[in-house]
């Protein structure tokens, strides 16, 4: 299953050959770098560790410097593993390069990002609360929760309230994946993805680019 490693550039617009206007996502995908192969034997498992984009020579570390080195390379910004099916055998090696064009003969696919933060956010925000009445009688508490009472108790495990109750906090932030994004255009030349749709996380965030698992 071909995977990329890139980033998100931001969105635009493109018109398709039908003339309709398209939202797309343009991601600066690989090159990629195979900075380490897992074997059964070593690892229990077959994988192909990805690498992308430079570090500054000034911040290079020690452990990553030697890393990198035994596939030819310097250091990277941004690791992920590639992991092959049970039985599967690889067909990368240390030091091969991967670009866009892994993707010249895929019709849609998977984008895995984190998401923009939110910050501290109320139920309204996070989960989509409806809030208190609009009507006579409630004041200063159309955005609040109100009671939690018996369905946050956790009684018999502990005096906290259960976990994955819908409650305020952090919204956002979190590693999430959108699917089946139709690919528009590939620019080998400029290591470029045209998916349709939006992707998660800001311009600038690194993200996944796989083949579609469930079309």
């Amino acid at each position: 299953m071909p995977m990329l490693l890139g980033k998100k550039v931001g969105m635009t617009q493109v018109y398709d050959d039908a003339g309709r206007l398209l939202p797309v996502t343009v991601i600066q995908a690989g090159p990629c770098v195979v900075t380490q192969i897992k074997s059964p034997q070593a690892d229990g498992y077959v994988s192909v560790q990805l690498g992308f984009e430079d570090v500054k020579k000034s911040r290079f570390k020690k452990p990553q410097t030697g890393h990198a080195a035994k596939a030819g390379t310097t250091c990277k910004k941004f690791a992920r593993e590639m992991r092959i099916a049970e039985g599967g055998s690889c067909e990368y090696k240390l030091g091969d390069t991967l670009t866009v064009s892994v993707f010249e003969n895929t019709s849609y696919v998977d984008v895995v990002g984190v998401s923009k933060g939110k910050g501290f956010t109320g139920v309204m925000k996070r989960h989509g609360f409806r809030g208190f009445p609009d009507s006579h009688g409630t004041e200063r508490k159309h955005r609040a929760p109100g009671s939690i009472s018996s369905f946050a108790s956790n009684a018999g495990r502990g005096a906290g309230p259960k976990r994955g109750k819908r409650m305020a906090g952090h919204a956002g932030n979190r590693r999430c994946t959108t699917k089946n994004h139709k690919l528009v255009a590939v620019d080998t030349k400029e290591n470029l993805l045209v998916v349709k749709g939006p992707v998660p996380g800001a311009a600038g965030g690194y993200c996944i680019v796989r083949t579609a698992q469930k079309q």
